[in-house]
């Protein structure tokens, strides 16, 4: 039995690591794991290329031999770096068909042989506006917050290229530049996008974050007042939608307010089995971004008890269990348990995540449940523990 617990014990441990990947395997790390995946910045791009160049769209796009979309452009004028290999026309692969000027990016690839050195080019179409962004925007060995203070002016530009990447650059810097350049962050402007119908969708999420951080960095109080105000009254609006970005604005709300944030979200209902499911999700992804940057307000005792009162909720209990395992909460033991036949008996995924738990729960009670099962549902355990061996991106 020793050396059976052992080996589960061992197992365990990379189910909780596996599991915790599995969960934020679809996002990269990044300030704001509420924004979805966003492009490569252009300044990137540009910083990483050999050669930068103004180009010509000659004929339409096409698929070539790889399957990517490509489209041959004239050279008309180089911005950055010198090669043979940029002159006359070249093929760059586009998103769509360009109609007219578009910026080139060319990138030297590697070749066994050097005299086969070429540049693989790709192109981003481009007016004069896109292209003085493109040349003035801050080099990415610049300090992280300084550039997003450059690109916060630009969030929401009328130009939707660059507002797009404005917006990437925010979503793909570490969380603590974004604190560090809360001063270049407009409240007004954020708490007049959080609720605007016509905010792209992706961004909601960001806003909201953007307008709890700008809240807790504030030394105005009246500042601050107004931020947590639109921030709980767009998180109680009635709603019937997907609402996007929900999980961005709890967020905000907790990064705000702390602990009186999470009063506030648990006093509206949001931790009750009859909230909309889809209000838990959000919440449930609001809860792992506090745990994992909010311990200074949010003590994680207080985050963990939050999930567990998830259990109850069917559309969210086997994400609240392997998240109570990550941060091992095991004194939801009993009430993860009692799941296995409350809910785990039509959800597989609710009985992978159960026996996950308690495999990976070093208590001996965990044990004595394990073999309770085993002895109600030996195939089903046995399927569940195999499952949870590979934990499938949710």
């Amino acid at each position: 039995m020793g050396r059976r617990i052992a080996r589960l014990s061992d197992w365990a441990a990379g189910w909780v690591a596996g599991a915790t990947l599995a969960l934020w395997a679809a996002q990269p790390a990044s300030a704001c794991p509420f924004c979805g995946v966003v492009e490569q910045p252009l300044a990137q791009r540009r910083d990483e290329a050999t050669v930068v160049a103004i180009g010509e769209a000659e004929k339409r796009a096409a698929v070539d031999a790889l399957g990517f979309t490509t489209q041959p452009f004239r050279i008309l004028q180089l911005l950055r770096g010198e090669d043979d290999d940029a002159s006359g026309t070249v093929a760059a692969r586009v998103a769509g068909t360009v109609a007219g000027t578009a910026v080139l990016f060319g990138t030297a690839v590697a070749a066994a042989d050097p005299a086969e050195h070429r540049l693989a080019w790709s192109a981003v179409a481009a007016d004069e506006t896109l292209l003085g962004y493109v040349s003035a925007a801050p080099a990415v060995t610049t300090p992280a917050a300084e550039r997003l203070r450059w690109f916060a002016r630009r969030l929401e530009h009328p130009d939707r290229t660059i507002a797009a990447d404005a917006f990437a650059e925010f979503g793909l810097a570490p969380l603590d530049a974004v604190r560090g350049a809360a001063d270049a962050l407009d409240s007004v402007q954020l708490r007049a996008w959080v609720g605007e119908p016509g905010i792209d969708e992706r961004r909601r999420g960001f806003y909201g974050l953007a307008l709890g951080i700008v809240a807790a960095a504030t030394d105005d109080p009246a500042v601050a007042r107004d931020c947590i105000a639109t921030l709980r009254h767009t998180a109680e609006a009635p709603s019937s939608d997907f609402r996007a970005g929900f999980d961005g604005l709890l967020a905000g709300i907790l990064v705000a307010e702390g602990t009186a944030g999470l009063d506030f979200l648990g006093d509206r209902g949001l931790l009750e089995p009859t909230a909309r499911a889809l209000d838990q999700r959000h919440l449930l992804a609001a809860l792992r971004f506090a745990w994992e940057n909010l311990a200074d307000t949010i003590p994680r005792d207080r985050v963990a008890a939050a999930t567990e009162q998830l259990l109850t909720s069917p559309a969210v209990a086997a994400d609240a269990i392997i998240d109570l395992a990550r941060y091992r909460r095991w004194s939801a033991l009993e009430d993860v348990s009692r799941l296995w036949d409350a809910l785990g008996k039509e959800d597989p995924l609710v009985r992978r995540a159960v026996a996950g738990y308690l495999a990976a729960c070093p208590l001996p009670s965990a044990r004595r449940e394990l073999d309770r099962i085993r002895l109600q549902s030996p195939e089903l355990l046995q399927q569940a523990l195999e499952a949870a061996t590979t934990p499938a991106a949710r």
